[in-house]
């Protein structure tokens, strides 16, 4: 297949899910900038494996996956930061959200959702973000019915619970 085919291909079966992809990696990335760089590098690996992947229906999965490889690739290269661009972070909402109490409460939900393991976060941010059914959960994250409904109901409660604590005690 020579190159501009491929393109085009890729872009047929890449732009409807775009809008998906996009809030996925804005949610694993917490709002901020980062989420476009972790796009950016998952749709050039995506682009050089295009070929190779056998279902074009298991293709958002697969960008998933990629993703969250990427995410937790760049997560270890880097080092803490202890100052963020507060602005940036909350850049993408719409400007009715941009209150500073509104942009304060994202970002404590964003910080409670990052202290759950990693399962239950993925669970919640496919299901509750992303849109995907719980079917698609389960082979997303090979996983079975009874553990992401298990997942999502345990991550929720405790999203809950620390949101509450937080109200109570400021």
């Amino acid at each position: 297949m020579d190159v501009r085919s491929k393109q085009e291909e890729f872009m047929q079966v890449y732009e409807p899910l775009h809008g998906r992809f996009e809030r996925y990696c804005k949610t694993r990335c917490n709002g901020n900038a980062l989420f476009r760089d972790v796009m950016h590098d998952t749709l050039l690996i995506a682009f050089e494996k295009f070929e190779s992947i056998e279902s074009r229906e298991a293709f958002l999965h697969f960008l998933f996956g990629t993703a969250t490889r990427v995410l937790a690739n760049q997560r270890r290269k880097k080092k803490p930061e202890f100052v963020e661009d507060f602005a940036e972070r909350f850049r993408h909402l719409p400007e009715e959200t941009n209150s500073a109490e509104r942009a304060l409460e994202i970002q404590q939900l964003y910080e409670q959702l990052n202290l759950l393991d990693d399962t239950t976060r993925e669970c919640l941010i496919l299901f509750e973000i992303s849109g995907f059914s719980i079917r698609e959960i389960m082979d997303i994250l090979n996983l079975s019915e009874s553990t992401v409904k298990q997942r999502l109901s345990r991550g929720r409660k405790q999203l809950l619970e620390r949101m509450m604590a937080l109200e109570t005690n400021p």
